[in-house]
């Protein structure tokens, strides 16, 4: 008897619910620690990608090639989250999912939120701090520096609703990626279904709050040093412009309202409606019709 090597969408519909239980139900101590786990995976991802498409990035007329050799390389954080063992903020916006199921109280869905976003930023930020500190940064003549700061500076000079909108359409393929994976039955499977969206996300240009931590922070550090300041060749309005105030107003809470509208909104809600609350209503309807044909 063949079996298939994948869930079809509505059973990973119950399976993404069941996989939102069990994570309410960890321990909150649990739920920190792998949220610092999948903080410095994401991390380890968006320094991973600076390193490859730096020199690409420093250049307009390879700024898009760029962006594709990052995207190939980013997907990594994720398929650690998933694989190895991490919580992190982004996907677990789709327990939502299990909240409008009535399976899973809405108080501990946001307490799940709040310990695993706590712990991301922990992860995120310590990595960019020992990035700063490696002497990595000084790699391609100060380049990967400059660029780094850059990255940070444009991010928090992004409009509210500009970043706002990039963050729903950010964490709408991450959590596409982790639902496929959800959805496939071996480890080659899980692996293809968050290299591709993860890919598409990242040369798209959206805005993903948990990297952002590591991406904005490494700049904000970045700026002490003179040789990365003037590889990044911003002026110095710009520059003043990227601070830790900069870092949460213009960038941390609207990517994170989008992320949760991406992901919770357009991804768990409308799986749920779909293949749960309207699947009840075709039930009871086809249910009501075999009575009604039945008493004929």
């Amino acid at each position: 008897m063949e079996t298939k090597g994948y869930l079809p969408p509505s059973e990973i519909t119950h399976a993404t619910i069941q996989t939102g239980i069990k994570k309410v139900g960890m321990k909150y101590s649990n739920q920190f620690i792998l949220g610092i786990l999948a903080g410095a995976f994401i991390a380890f991802a968006a320094e991973g990608s600076n390193m490859a498409a730096f020199n690409l990035f420093a250049k307009p007329e390879t700024y898009g090639l760029g962006k594709v050799l990052a995207g190939a390389i980013f997907g990594t954080g994720l398929m650690l989250v998933v694989l190895a063992g991490g919580e992190l903020f982004t996907g677990n916006t789709m327990i939502l999912g299990g909240v409008l199921d009535g399976k899973v109280k809405l108080n501990d869905m946001l307490k799940n939120w709040f310990f695993v976003y706590s712990g991301n930023f922990v992860g995120a930020i310590l990595l960019a701090y020992m990035m700063v500190h490696s002497g990595l940064y000084d790699s391609g003549a100060n380049v990967l520096g400059g660029v780094t700061i850059k990255i940070a500076a444009y991010k928090v000079g992004l409009p509210f609703m500009s970043a706002f909108y990039l963050g729903i359409m950010c964490n709408m393929l991450v959590c596409l990626a982790v639902w496929m994976a959800y959805g496939a039955k071996d480890m080659v499977g899980k692996i293809l279904a968050i290299f591709f969206p993860i890919w598409l996300f990242i040369t798209s240009g959206f805005e993903h709050s948990i990297a952002n931590i590591y991406y904005i922070p490494a700049g904000i550090l970045a700026k002490a040093n003179p040789s990365w300041v003037a590889e990044s060749h911003l002026t110095p309005q710009v520059l003043a412009n990227l601070n830790w105030g900069t870092f949460i107003t213009n960038n941390l809470i609207p990517v994170t309202l989008g992320n949760i509208v991406g992901g919770s909104i357009f991804v768990a809600g409308v799986y749920w409606f779909v293949y749960i609350k309207n699947d009840v209503k075709q039930e009871r309807v086809s249910l009501n019709q075999s009575r009604s044909n039945a008493a004929k």
